[in-house]
């Protein structure tokens, strides 16, 4: 019987557990990347660099399709990231261009995408955890979610800080902070 290769995967894990939840799994023997930055901190007295996570609340596991709900029991992790309905698969070259560039680079800014009018987002924490939407307008802090269910549109504040760009169909707006979503089933 021929095994299928291992998959990389990214987890969604608790604000400032990365490490941790890196160093349980390691010692469950699963095979795992925290992609660490090396950061220059200024006090007034001294410069220390320190290595940060690059991506926050994110670490990558590279596992079999039977080794998800061991990820899973993990303390710390919250999730896998989805996409359409099921855990991400991250290509191997993509892993690879990350180690590559944080072993060239330091104090690396990961930015994301701007969201913008008309893409479509998946909210990733809170009580509206795992819905989808679609923007609608462009805000500061927040994001007014519109929700569809029984005919009826119920309205609520999401932190833009709580959402996932899952699509950019316009990469020429900027983004200034935050949006209005309509949510639903909309994948």
């Amino acid at each position: 019987m021929e095994q299928k290769p291992h998959t990389w995967y990214a987890v969604y894990t608790k604000p400032r557990w990365e490490k941790k939840v890196a160093d349980a799994l390691v010692r469950k023997q699963i095979e795992t990347y925290c992609p660490l930055n090396r950061v220059t901190h200024q006090w007034s007295d001294r410069k220390k660099v320190v290595e940060e996570p690059l991506f926050k609340s994110y670490v990558f596991v590279r596992i079999p399709e039977d080794k998800k709900t061991l990820v899973r029991e993990t303390s710390g992790i919250v999730n896998f990231v989805y996409w359409l309905g099921k855990p991400a698969s991250i290509p191997e070259h993509e892993i690879d261009l990350i180690k590559r560039f944080l072993r060239e680079y330091q104090d690396v800014e990961v930015e994301r995408f701007p969201i913008q009018e008309d893409d479509l987002v998946r909210i990733t924490a809170g009580p509206l955890m795992h819905q989808h939407g679609r923007v609608v307008e462009a805000g500061k802090n927040t994001v007014k979610a519109v929700l569809y269910s029984m005919g009826f549109s119920l309205i609520a504040t999401v932190k833009t800080s709580d959402l996932m760009l899952l699509n950019n169909t316009n990469n020429t707006k900027e983004y200034t902070g935050a949006a209005k979503v309509g949510v639903g089933n909309v994948i």
